[in-house]
């Protein structure tokens, strides 16, 4: 048996180009549940993106530091410390920050189904890069963070697709077959489709792959 303590500050925050987040779940290595923690510099920041978690995410929020304002399809709900806001999935939602340095910490699963840890804590530092359009940076950057976990598939799977985009198709194809290799079902269905790809279609060995 073992245990860990530390205070949610003492880890790193990750800067996404949106709100920066500390990877909770990623620090301590769990793998049964989802839970990270945002914080708000200032008041008036949104902490917490809309999104809507259709069909997937129970989410728990736990206002751990100063007061949320979230909003929840349309309606308002004050969340000072202390406070803990139960999400279903479907309902959309956004928080934002009523006072400089609120901090939520968000505990999320999928009902029904065994959590499946994607790492999307590492990947989230190159996603700007990726959305800039900045392919080759984005797969530099990030190449030597993703190797480092090979526990990811999801990661590989995103280096890859930069790399495909960039013309590096040996690159690609090398960490793609990670990603197969990982969880071949739910990547040859991603990748059937997904137009980053679309430079290794004619590729006997992506070919290949996609047959399983």
């Amino acid at each position: 048996m073992s245990y860990s303590v530390t205070r949610f500050d003492a880890i790193e925050e990750i800067d996404d180009g949106r709100e920066p987040f500390r990877p909770v779940r990623h620090h301590f290595g769990i793998t049964s549940f989802g839970v990270n923690t945002w914080t708000a510099k200032k008041t008036g920041d949104r902490i917490i993106n809309e999104h809507s978690e259709e069909g997937e995410q129970e989410e728990l929020y736990v206002v751990m530091e100063g007061r949320a304002r979230f909003e929840l399809d349309g309606e308002n709900v004050d969340a000072p410390t202390g406070t803990l806001v139960f999400v279903e999935p479907g309902v959309k939602r956004t928080a934002f920050a009523e006072e400089d340095g609120t901090t939520l910490m968000v505990v999320g699963g999928t009902p029904g189904e065994v959590y499946k840890d994607e790492g999307f804590e590492l990947w989230a530092p190159f996603g700007p890069l990726y959305q800039a359009g900045k392919y080759a940076e984005a797969a530099d950057a990030a190449r030597e963070t993703i190797e480092a976990h090979p526990e990811y598939a999801a990661t590989f799977y995103n280096l890859a697709c930069c790399e495909a985009l960039a013309g590096r198709k040996d690159d690609a194809m090398r960490h793609l077959k990670h990603a197969f290799e990982k969880s071949p079902g739910q990547f040859g269905e991603w990748a059937k489709n997904d137009s980053d790809l679309d430079s290794l279609r004619d590729d006997a060995e992506f070919q290949q792959l996609l047959a399983g």
